[in-house]
């Protein structure tokens, strides 16, 4: 049985993968950072993604000049726009149900934390990291480079929560399409 057997990508059942990227106040090694927006896409391209206002609990943590150059947002605009920790944490946990998470970066899941602990509710299941994936794919590195150069070729933004998960969703789509002709190859092999 192939290593992905497990990974259903069939939305109709309910248990697709799911990208997920967080934008933050700033990167942790500037200092104590707090998530101003979540995104989440499929590999349809289909992306949502929240604006996040700042919690009072937040007050004191660091902001940078830097990630707002990146992201494009202001403390102003999170404050007019944004919701809170509790409507985005509940909102993020209902769009999410059923589906397996995956980020491409390991902070990812504290932003997911401390949103939620913002919120005073229990975060969204596990985030795991792509590498996870990749590694269960069984993939070759030169193919998973080729995946990720096919992806970039696309021209996707970036550095918006919705942008940068629509760009990893690509990529999954293309890493589980990329393993499936592997064992379609390897199963014709077998048969001859």
């Amino acid at each position: 049985m192939p290593a992905f057997a497990g990974l259903c990508t069939d939305s109709q059942h309910g248990a697709g993968i799911l990208a997920i990227d967080f934008e933050a106040s700033c990167l942790p090694r500037h200092g104590r950072s707090y998530p101003i927006e979540v995104g989440i896409a499929d590999g349809q391209g289909t992306a949502r993604s929240w604006l996040i206002r700042p919690s009072s609990q937040w007050e004191g943590w660091t902001w940078t000049e830097e990630a707002e150059r990146l992201h494009g947002l202001t403390r102003e605009r999170l404050f007019d726009e944004g919701r809170s920790a509790t409507v985005v944490t509940v909102e993020l946990r209902q769009a999410v149900a059923g589906h397996r998470l995956v980020a491409d970066s390991e902070i990812d899941g504290y932003w997911m934390r401390t949103l939620a602990a913002a919120g005073g509710v229990s975060p969204v299941p596990v985030i795991e990291h792509i590498m996870t994936l990749v590694g269960q794919l069984d993939l070759p590195d030169e193919e998973v480079r080729a995946c990720v150069d096919l992806v970039d070729r696309r021209g996707f933004p970036r550095h918006r929560a919705a942008d940068d998960a629509r760009w990893l969703a690509a990529l999954i789509a293309a890493l589980l399409h990329a393993s499936e002709g592997r064992i379609e190859r390897s199963w014709r092999q077998e048969l001859s």
